[in-house]
């Protein structure tokens, strides 16, 4: 079960949406507590808050993830956007996409 070849065209959507809003605040926090320049995704069964930069959006890995979740839940998610994996295999990517 592979991703659609128009699926492409909703993912570039939901990547604009995402990077651009950063963009549209001039405060450092948004009163959801999310800083300028990040977003905010939900992870694992308990849907876990992350906060994530925006930069990760052009990365391989933080793209397949969008992928997956897409496949799973759709481009338009009412609860914010899910990603569909353990917390913890999620926590070990993002920390190969951003060594401390």
């Amino acid at each position: 079960m592979g991703v659609e070849r128009g699926s492409g065209k909703g993912l570039k959507q939901m990547l604009k949406r995402c990077s651009s809003l950063g963009k549209k605040s001039n405060v450092h926090v948004n009163s959801n507590g999310v800083p300028k320049g990040h977003f905010v995704v939900y992870v694992g069964l308990s849907r876990s808050r992350h906060v994530i930069p925006i930069s990760f959006l052009t990365h391989p890995i933080f793209q397949m993830l969008l992928r997956q979740s897409e496949e799973e839940f759709g481009f338009y998610q009412d609860n914010g956007l899910t990603i569909p994996c353990d917390e913890d295999f999620f926590l070990s990517l993002i920390s190969s996409i951003n060594p401390p």
